[in-house]
């Protein structure tokens, strides 16, 4: 692809589609920057949703079934789209790309290259090699070849980042089949994780996002139980990190000393995501969940202690193989008693190579669609009436781009509160006065919604942030294109 960068021609261009969670995100942002640095330029979102990018990848999911059918559905349609392009090339990576390997070739030949998730810096390579060879390349490692965080960016956000801490799974949850697809856990050494996240706060960035399978296990694979604690309490030393979360914690590992590093670490922000996926023992012991519904609840109780103010959020399966009325019961106590401010909801879905997809009393579809639905009332009710509780409180606003699809019709900016709940604000119209991604400030809620906050009283203590700055200096550069295309989230959202 070097040609591609000659001064004589025009630059070929890119497009990155994201299946999955927050590390499958990350990832595409290290897909783009290795693009860019084989010269290739990010297309603009018209053209690339029909197809209008020369390089177009897929970094898929391999959690949900609905993930498998999304892909290659658009499969489909880009065989067409492919065919009046001369010279256009289709990419997929990602979980499915390392579970399917050789079935997505079979089932769409026209895809250029597949590659996993443990060879991501590849994908150039692999480009190349199937554009000069007029043929597909299948290319996928069992072991991480190098750790994402080596390799290039470009990042979606200028004041906002991930920043992975391990990749991998020691667990062996038989739902799940990432630990399949991601392998072991891997951890970064912690001095690596600091610099990078200085490198990224002296570029303007104030809020960064520790991202594991199960980022409090940090440091098993160099022996040190207490590595994630520790990690928290170092963040709080770097100036100018103003906000620090983390996602997902192990309810089965997470311990006192997390809690109290959370709590005595000012930028670590008051919010936890802990996934609790259901309130039946017998079902967490068939899940091979290795804690219990009480465990859970102490977890947050001891949270709420040290953390008053806290705002927890969680994942529920619904409809594990042989989850009876009584089990689902059992999770609709707890959740009652958790006091969510949110949960993310799932039907359970078969997932070829997991021992919970071979198991034979699969709940049948009905019973799995009515709890459900019950569920999500629940979960609606209760995150509702904790959110009334903020009602007339003063919460303090980190503003960001692209969180309020409604922003400009109801004059509004939204961004989050340090619990990480949404919140949409009134805020000047006058550009001198008028926040913007990145900014920081203080409002008042007038109106709580089950999923988000209104604060229609105006903002107060307005702070222009380095991460605003950087923000506008981004904005005010020449046009570039827009960021990576975002898929099915595998995390979900909370469902209205």
């Amino acid at each position: 692809m070097s040609n591609a960068s000659s001064a004589t021609q025009t630059p070929r261009t890119y497009q990155v589609i994201t299946y999955g969670c927050q590390m499958n995100v990350h990832d595409s942002e290290r897909i783009s920057g290795l693009l860019e640095g084989a010269g290739l330029v990010r297309s603009d979102r018209e053209a690339a949703e029909d197809g209008g990018a020369d390089v177009v990848v897929f970094n898929t999911c391999a959690v949900r079934e609905n993930a498998d059918n999304r892909l290659y559905g658009t499969l489909g349609h880009m065989a067409a789209v492919k065919r009046t392009r001369p010279g256009m090339q289709i990419a997929v990576g990602g979980c499915m790309a390392q579970k399917d390997r050789d079935v997505i070739i079979g089932k769409a030949p026209w895809v250029d290259v597949v590659f996993g998730t443990h060879n991501v810096g590849k994908l150039p390579v692999l480009l190349e090699r199937a554009r000069v060879e007029q043929a597909s390349q299948v290319e996928i490692v069992e072991a991480l070849e190098t750790f994402p965080s080596n390799l290039p960016a470009r990042r979606e956000s200028p004041y906002s980042a991930w920043v992975s801490i391990s990749v991998g799974c020691n667990n062996t949850c038989t739902f799940c089949i990432v630990p399949q697809l991601r392998g072991k856990e891997t951890d970064r050494r912690p001095g690596d994780i600091l610099a990078e996240i200085q490198a990224l706060v002296d570029e303007g960035v104030q809020e960064v996002t520790l991202l594991g399978q199960n980022v409090n296990t940090y440091g098993v694979e160099f022996g040190d139980r207490g590595a994630f604690a520790k990690l928290l309490r170092a963040c709080g030393e770097i100036e100018g990190l103003e906000r620090v979360r983390f996602t997902s914690p192990h309810p089965a590992s997470f311990t006192s000393d997390v809690i109290d590093a959370m709590a005595e670490t000012s930028n670590v922000m008051p919010s936890l995501h802990m996934p609790l996926q259901s309130g039946s023992d017998k079902v967490l012991r068939e899940m091979r969940r290795s804690y219990r519904s009480e465990k859970f609840l102490r977890i947050l109780d001891e949270v709420r202690e040290k953390i008053p103010h806290a705002a927890i959020t969680t994942d529920i399966i619904v409809g594990f193989p042989g989850e009876t009325d009584a089990d689902f019961e059992d999770t609709m106590r707890v959740v009652e008693r958790s006091r969510f401010s949110a949960a993310f909801t799932f039907q359970y879905s078969i997932r070829p190579g997991t021992p919970a997809g071979v198991m034979d009393n699969q709940v049948p579809k009905p019973v799995v669609q009515e709890r459900y639905e019950r569920l999500l009332e629940l979960v609606n009710r209760v995150a509702w009436e904790e959110n009334r509780k903020l009602e007339g409180q003063t919460v303090e606003v980190m503003f960001a781009a692209g969180e309020g699809k409604k922003d400009a019709e109801t004059h509004r900016l939204t961004g989050r509160a340090r619990d990480n709940r949404l919140v949409h604000v009134a805020v000047p119209q006058e550009p001198a006065l008028r926040p913007r991604p990145g900014d920081i400030a203080d409002a008042v809620v007038s109106h709580a919604a089950p999923h988000h906050l209104n604060a229609d009283g105006g903002i107060t203590n307005l702070r222009r942030t380095r991460g605003g700055d950087a923000w506008q200096a981004r904005h005010e550069a020449p046009a570039a294109a827009p960021g990576v295309a975002l898929g099915m989230p595998t995390i979900g959202v909370p469902q209205a």
